[in-house]
Parts: structure tokens; sequence; C-alpha cells
């Protein structure tokens, strides 16, 4: 039997309202632009439904300049980005999220294969400004103070562009032809990088190049020292040394079994390394559970299906030359605890992967500048430090440590670097009220699940250093795309306009939405609630004041 089709258009409901209608409307419906909570969660700042919407339409190079009005490495960020875009997508609720970095991947990939460029409009007046470092917070502070207008130097004390990006993360996460071709783009802008200049003296070469600002982000590249008894007597490797060996083409001499001390990212990057390296045996340990290791589910999952061993809940307490101890730990309100119990593990060479410290000891001469315990930057809201005109950002200030938060530091210091140099401080606009899923109208409820990226067999992966996962095709990115909710924002699907029983809303064309006519609106509510993605809000009836 043939079934009757069901109009999606949601039948008026008159009483369901604490106003409902009368002779007199007492609300009326507005159209609003509220934040989607992708948006809200990205820590670049990204405007991420704005440029999804117009990959929906192939408008993709349009989508990639959205991108980067916020985010200049988007090629990058679409691989190494833990995409906290992600966790909040409303998507979540009903199959899968957006698969967001596959797409920034995507279109930053089309960017480097097209050679797209960069569209700005140069603002006159600029100043001088001098950048530490030349990793993604230095990167992105140059490339957005261009864009305000002003010229900028960057002084890398390393051989090469991209600090941590380069050094440590490996070439199956993140090719470096990639990396190299956008910092590329950022140079072509403008921005000078002098490679191989170690700053030791800030003020001073501030002084030299005539600069009016300093931006510091030299990151965190010194590993953390612990004590371990007997440690002189074996091998042992700190995990960014090691990496960067790798990276720099040399072969460090690791034996048949290695032992990774840590459990964050770092640690699976520098034993997934090893396994690469020839190590028949790399094994993790790490003194807590898998719920509470501070790496990323995936990168641990990754590091397993690689054969990677992880000794959960153990921790060293001593070592020779080719064994160590361990002690097996409990967790007590999420902290480790010994037991008292000891095993005994072999291991050719020991990597340490417990943290990383930044070297700011060349910054402990220039008056007003504080330091934290740890010997981070002590900065203020608008990222300048103690002394008037040096701002500093990325993992040596207090702050989570990832490239993406470095990211968004580069682009928040050139704003008040900006602010300061033409002394109209910037004041960031307040943001629109978060739309969760509770507050979406679907009237279609569509079993579309992400794509997803293809990888390569763990057996494969081990083999070299080639890139572990593959982009999606411009078929994939385009369904990927069009799985977007548009959270808080009008996409103009015509739900008010077919719904409204009194033909009140009037449609002004495409990409210019609707209009109320409220000759006609009664007030009855049935936009708002047709209305998918909450860009329609009910608010009280304007009282007219009588003269």
């Amino acid at each position: 039997m043939k079934q009757p089709i069901k109009d999606i258009t949601s039948p008026a409901d008159l009483k369901g309202h604490d106003l409902g209608t009368g002779p007199i409307r007492q609300q009326r419906p507005v159209y609003v632009d509220l934040l989607p909570p992708c948006n809200n969660a990205c820590p670049a700042g990204e405007n991420i439904q704005a440029w999804l919407e117009l990959a929906q339409a192939e408008k993709f190079e349009e989508a990639w300049q959205v991108i980067m009005q916020d985010n200049p490495m988007p090629a990058v960020m679409g691989r190494v980005c833990y995409h906290p875009c992600e966790d909040g997508c409303n998507r979540t609720f009903i199959d899968s999220p957006v698969s967001i970095h596959a797409m920034e991947r995507f279109l930053g990939d089309e960017a480097v294969m097209k050679n797209w460029q960069v569209k700005f409009d140069k603002k006159p007046g600029g100043k001088r400004v001098l950048v530490i470092g030349a990793g993604p917070s230095g990167l992105s502070a140059a490339y957005h103070l261009t864009r305000l207008g002003h010229t900028v130097e960057i002084h890398e004390a390393g051989p090469v562009a991209g600090g941590m990006m380069h050094f440590g993360i490996p070439a199956y996460r993140l090719p470096r032809n990639m990396l190299d071709q956008e910092v590329r783009r950022i140079e072509k802008m403008g921005v000078k990088i002098r490679l191989d200049r170690k700053v030791e003296n800030v003020l001073k070469e501030q002084k030299a190049g005539s600069f009016d600002a300093v931006f510091i982000a030299v990151g965190a590249h010194l590993s953390k020292k612990i004590d371990i008894p007997g440690r002189d007597a074996g091998k042992i490797l700190d995990a960014i040394g090691f990496l960067k060996q790798v990276e720099q083409g040399e072969t460090p001499k690791i034996g048949r079994k290695v032992a990774i001390y840590g459990g964050g990212n770092t640690a699976m990057d520098a034993a997934r390394t090893a396994k690469r390296m020839g190590a028949s045996e790399a094994t993790i340990i790490y003194r807590r559970d898998r719920k509470h290791m501070a790496a990323h589910e995936f990168e641990a999952q990754e590091a397993i299906e690689e054969g990677v061993k992880i000794n959960w809940l153990r921790t060293i307490k001593a070592m020779d030359e080719e064994t160590f101890t361990v002690e097996v730990m409990r967790l007590e309100d999420g902290r480790p605890v010994g037991t008292g119990q000891f095993e005994t593990l072999e291991a050719d060479t020991l990597i340490l992967a417990v943290g990383q410290d930044t070297d700011t000891g060349f910054l402990k001469s220039v008056p007003g500048i504080g330091f934290k315990e740890d010997g981070t930057v002590i900065v203020g809201p608008d990222m300048m430090t103690g002394r008037k005109g040096i701002f500093a950002g990325g993992d040596m200030v207090p702050s989570e440590r990832s490239v993406t938060v470095a990211i968004g530091h580069g682009k928040k210091a050139a704003r008040h670097i900006d602010g300061f140099l033409r002394e109209a401080p910037y004041k960031k606009p307040p943001k629109h009220p978060v739309v969760g899923y509770e507050r979406l109208h679907l009237w279609y409820k569509t079993n579309a699940k992400k794509k997803e990226q293809a990888i390569l067999p763990a057996e494969k992966r081990v083999e070299g250093f080639d890139e572990i996962k593959a982009g999606l095709s411009k078929e994939e990115a385009l369904f990927e795309s069009q799985r977007c909710l548009s959270c808080g924002n009008c996409f103009e699907c015509d739900g008010c306009y077919g719904a409204c029983p009194e033909d009140a809303i009037l449609k002004l064309g495409p990409g210019n939405g609707y209009q109320y006519d409220f000759d006609r609106c009664t007030g009855c509510a049935i936009c708002y609630e047709q209305c998918p993605c909450h860009a329609i809000e009910m608010i009280p009836e304007p009282q007219t004041k009588i003269s």
C-alpha cells in the first residue's frame, strides 16, 4: 500500500504558547545570528560555519579565504589540530560530528595545489614589529600583523621555520612540503624570516632594528628533567631531541627494545617513530590509566595498532644498563599512588617524554617581565608582558599547549599589538549566545554519518614516514560540508516562509534572508517552531508610548 506523503511543515499549535494569539499581538519574531558551538570551541577563532556554507556551494576558494581571516595554515591545521570544534558539534546528537578538520585540510590542500593567494586590504601607516620565533604562534602573529598593515621581521634561532611543527611533529602526521608551502605563502605576503638568528638580548635587538613592538614566541623545546636512580648507567634520550634527530636525517642508535616514559602525545609520537626507526619493541610506561592519559585517544589507538605496547599504571623507580625497575601504581581520586609491587623490564634505550619547558632565561634581564615558577612568562589579557611594547604567546605563556592554541595566541597578540601601535586599544566584540542541541527545532533527521579519512594499514605505516591519512575527495568534501546544521544562523531553508499561516514573511532573495510584515504577523510563533537552526527568537511586543 502506498504511504501518504507527510508534510514536513508542522501544524499550527495556537494553544501551546504562553502568550498565544489574540486581537492584540503580545510577542513578535525576530531573526537572530547566534554562535554555533564549533565556532565557540575553536582556539584559533575560526568562523567555521561561514566557510562550511561556502564549501557547500562549491565556492572552495571563497571558503578558504574565510579561513585565512583567522588561520594562516589550514593545510597544517587540518592535519595536526585535535579539533575541539568537533567535540561541541551538535550533529553528534544525531549521528556523528561534522569532520571539520578534514574539510579544513581539503581546502588547505586545494589552496596549495592551485596556488591561491591571500586577499586582503593592507592598512596604511603601519609600524615595524619584531617577532622572535618562527613556530606556529610567531608565524600567526606575523601573518596577522602584515594583514593589519605592519612590516614584520621574524628572527628564528633554528635552520628552518616551523618550530615544533617541524621538529616535534613526525612527518607521517605532517608532511614537510605542506608546512613549507604554507610558510612560503606567509613570506610572499612580505614577512621577512631570518633563520639561524638566535636572540640573546631582546632590547638590543629591538633597538638595532628600530622595531616599534616585539612579540616573543620561542615555544617549549626543552625536555623536563626527572631524577631516576642509576639513570647514568643506561642509555637515555629525551623525546624532543630524539624526534629532532630523526627529522634532521640522523639515525639515533636506540637498539631493539625501546621504552618511552610518559603518557602524552609526544610519548606516542616518540614510540611510533621508534618503531619506524627499526625497534622491534616500543613500550610506553605511564603512571596513570588509559582514561586519565594526557594523549588523545586516537593517538594511543593508532600507536597500539602499529605494535606499540603501553604499560598502564607503572612508574620507573630505578634503572641500570639493560633493565629498569617499575612500581605498579593505583589511582586514588585520579592521582597515582604506589602499591609497593615492583616489576623488572628490559630496554636498550629509555626515551623521556614527561613534558617540555620553555627557555626564557634570555628574558630575565628585561625590566618588568615577570615569570611563573615553571619559567613561563606572565602576560596580561592583551598578551603584553610587564614591559611596555613587548608581547608574548604560544607555549612560553601559561596556557594549554597545542598548535591551534598557539595560532590563536598569534592572532590575538597581533590585534592587541596593532591597537598598541595605533594608540587605539583593541576591544574584542561581545559573543552571541551559544546554540546547544536542545535549542534546535529539527523537523528533519538525516542519517548521514561523516566520511572517514582513509588510513594506511598498520603494517604499511611503520615502514616509513609517509603520511598515514588521506584527504577527502571533492565529492566527499561536498557531502561533509552539507552535513552542517547551520546552528544559530539562517540558511534560507524556507521553513518559516512555508509555515507562516498569515503570509507575513517576505523573501528578500538568495543571500538576503527574509523580512517580517508586522501588519500581518499575529505572533503565533509557528515560524519560530519551524526554524530548524534557531535563527528566530520570540520577543515581547514593544510597548507603544502614548504621547
